[in-house]
């Protein structure tokens, strides 16, 4: 009999060599390089990898460029990150910590979908009584809904060719094996190949199918990347343990945009979708409090209002400490040093704390006026007004810089109650006609003393 051949695969990013070595060549990760055998395709299985297309090249204009018709999950924040619905033939990985609500959405999802047929839930780690008992919490009633425990890909797309489902759910990919691979569950040959496989089911049969993913210490999916290259959609659930709020976000979205995100609840029941995430951001704002300013962030067509808290205490240590949650540390540190050389803040001998109450991150530049002020609030020990929203970007020569879209901004914020905006006036001379008491300036200088004067 012949010897089975055998390669060496790194676990991080999927390089393979012949020889074992200590550090992979490609990412340079250590101790990563498995031994895994090499085995022989059985040329009678299913031909799952047919991916359904045409038989030979076709013209550009002989393909239909119809819209992607969509389905909707009846989750509307779940369907807002999507891009609008779920999209026939569309493979979605959705990753997260443990426990932090992938099964229990992706339950839900199906529970909604049933209504238009046949659904499938794979389950590679709960038995059927697991399921059950979950889905009795989450009062998950549908007459549609087949669930199947199994780890055997092979079987798991027999048994959706048999069914013909509306939708697909592989719960989790990791789980996962083709038994002619020869390799353990969960490493890179059998990831990829069980995602190519469902990948061409997908795409062949028109289910949409989503895929849940582990998640490494690192906070990636784990497995190789080259798994998030070949899904249409990556979905992220982020939320701090114990926390009961989750908001989901799309890194990469090939029908829709990956600046939406949806906001959930955990609860008894399980999921909720919070309808306002502004007022959910500011319910426990401190009143009268020192470093507490209100900014809006835009994700996507959504505005929300935001809390950005500062703390500046004097240093206990030789050099100051700069510590940023939600908001870039290095842009903190430079707004930290245009207060000082612009407007003699005294900032050198000071810790700086900044946090963006709620788990929010603040990725655009519109909110820099926001942390400026906070800092000026917390170091000068004087509170903001309350009903004062702040936007604007700052520049490294103590200008205000113009913010897009300032007219959704300011909707939102007048319908939580705002009453005057601080803004630049290069934005405020383009804008509409507003509710709010708009209040123009052009440097830091002229904002701070809007703000505190």
């Amino acid at each position: 009999m012949a010897k089975a051949k055998t390669h060496y695969t790194c676990q991080a990013c999927g390089y393979q060599t012949a020889k074992w070595l200590g550090k992979c060549p490609d990412c340079g990760a250590w101790s990563s390089l498995l031994e895994e055998t090499q085995a022989k395709v059985d040329e009678k299985r299913p031909a799952w990898g047919a991916s359904g297309g045409a038989s030979r090249p076709v013209l550009l204009k002989d393909v239909s460029g119809e819209v992607e018709a969509r389905r909707r999950t009846g989750i509307a924040e779940f369907d807002r990150v999507l891009g609008g619905g779920v999209v026939d033939g569309s493979l979605v990985l959705l990753g997260g910590d443990p426990g932090i609500g992938k099964s229990t959405l992706l339950l839900a999802a199906l529970d909604r979908l049933s209504r238009h047929g046949p659904v499938l839930y794979v389950s590679g780690e709960e038995s059927l009584r697991q399921t059950k008992m979950r889905a009795e919490r989450l009062r998950v009633e549908s007459q549609s809904l087949h669930l199947f425990a199994e780890t055997d890909a092979d079987r798991v797309l027999s048994a959706a060719e048999a069914l013909k489902p509306t939708a697909l759910v592989v719960d989790s990919i990791q789980t996962m094996y083709l038994p002619e691979l020869g390799n353990a569950p969960g490493s890179i040959t059998q990831v990829r190949e069980v995602a190519g496989r469902l990948m061409a089911y997908a795409k062949r049969s028109g289910v949409p199918t989503f895929l849940v993913g582990h998640v490494t210490k690192e906070g990636s999916i784990a497995g190789p990347r080259v798994l998030e290259h070949m899904v249409d959609t990556v979905l992220y659930f982020e939320g701090e343990r114990g926390h009961p709020f989750r908001i989901l976000r799309a890194h990469k979205n090939r029908f829709g945009s990956t600046n939406e995100i949806g906001v959930f609840e955990m609860k008894g029941l399980g999921l909720v979708e919070v309808a306002d995430p502004s007022a959910l951001f500011l319910a426990e704002r401190p009143v009268g409090k020192s470093g507490s300013v209100v900014t809006s962030t835009l994700n996507g067509t959504r505005p929300l209002l935001v809390e950005v808290q500062a703390l500046v205490a004097p240093t206990g240590y030789g050099t100051a400490r700069r510590t940023a949650i939600g908001v870039d540390g290095n842009r903190v540190a430079l707004l930290a040093a245009v207060l000082e050389k612009k407007e003699d803040i005294p900032l050198v001998g000071c810790d700086l704390f900044v946090n963006v109450a709620g788990g929010m991150q603040l990725s655009e530049p519109a909110c820099d006026l926001s942390v400026c002020a906070a800092l000026v609030s917390s170091l000068q020990n004087r509170p903001m007004d309350p009903h004062t929203l702040v936007l604007g970007e700052v520049g490294l020569a103590g200008e205000v810089r113009a913010v897009g879209q300032v007219e959704p901004r300011l909707a939102e914020a007048v319908k939580m109650g705002f009453q005057r905006v601080v803004l630049p006036s290069g934005s405020a001379r383009r804008m509409e006609e507003t509710k709010l008491q708009v209040v123009g300036v052009e440097t830091l200088s002229e904002a701070l003393r809007a703000m505190f004067d």
